[in-house]
């Protein structure tokens, strides 16, 4: 699929200042100040970023951990919390197996451990809140959809949104209890009873194509590169129109 937007600049939230290019260039140190569970695989880890300059739903961050000898370790993470977060950043990272960064913090990280960050980066994925949006993701694929969610709800939009996520089973669901009446889950190995499994399919998407607004759906779609393809190739199949999907993917 074709990403044709533009990074612009500067970013802004609506009613929120911008965030310039020179800005989100500094490292800055972040604290961590808080480690929550998400599945017996994936966490949230909020941290205290004073001088963070926000960002914009979709967004990612630059991580760099420093070792006692000097050795250094990089990775891009999507921020999983709204942009009104007051000098917190929240990212949302699974245990990959043989991983440098993701194993360092679900063994070994403590609140108050520090790290360095980078960002806000990229705006390809970003969504500011000012139009109807279709979120389709897998596994931590949801990460950055949620930051899209939680500015939904905080804010108070009006403009439509809609969530679409897909996991092996509601042991895996990223984010279990924050979902409410914008999400529908699909489960592709087990699910509760009464509930058919399947891997996504057009089936899942008629709905909510069915019911879009006035101008159409703005499409997001976020996961491991194979659930991005085969998600954007039922969205096209569907009618949506392709220069209207923005793709994150992943492995």
């Amino acid at each position: 699929m074709t990403e044709t937007f533009t990074p612009p600049t500067r970013f802004a939230v609506p009613g929120r200042i911008a965030v310039s290019g020179q800005a989100a260039a500094l490292w800055q140190t972040a604290t961590l100040t808080e480690i929550r569970r998400e599945t017996p695989r994936a966490a949230t880890f909020r941290f205290a970023v004073p001088a963070w300059a926000g960002h914009l739903p979709g967004q990612h961050l630059m991580l760099r951990l420093t070792a006692d000898d000097g050795y250094t370790a990089q990775r891009h993470y999507s921020i999983a919390s709204a942009p009104d977060d007051g000098g917190h950043v929240e990212l949302t990272l699974d245990h990959v197996d043989g991983g440098e960064v993701s194993g360092w913090f679900h063994t070994r990280a403590r609140p108050g451990d520090e790290v360095q960050v980078r960002g806000p980066l990229s705006g390809f994925f970003a969504w500011p809140g000012d139009r109807p949006a279709l979120l389709i993701g897998a596994g931590s694929g949801v990460v950055p959809l949620m930051s899209m969610v939680r500015h939904h709800r905080a804010r108070g939009l009006d403009v439509p949104l809609r969530l679409l996520v897909s996991a092996r089973g509601p042991e895996e669901l990223i984010y279990a209890r924050e979902y409410g009446a914008e999400t529908t889950p699909v489960f592709t190995r087990s699910a509760p009873r009464g509930t058919p499994v399947g891997r996504l399919a057009a089936h899942h998407l008629a709905p909510l194509l069915a019911e879009a607004p006035a101008g159409g759906w703005e499409a997001y779609v976020c996961g491991s590169n194979a659930f991005a393809e085969h998600a954007s190739r039922l969205l096209v199949r569907a009618g949506q129109p392709v220069d209207r999907i923005r793709i994150e993917r992943f492995g």
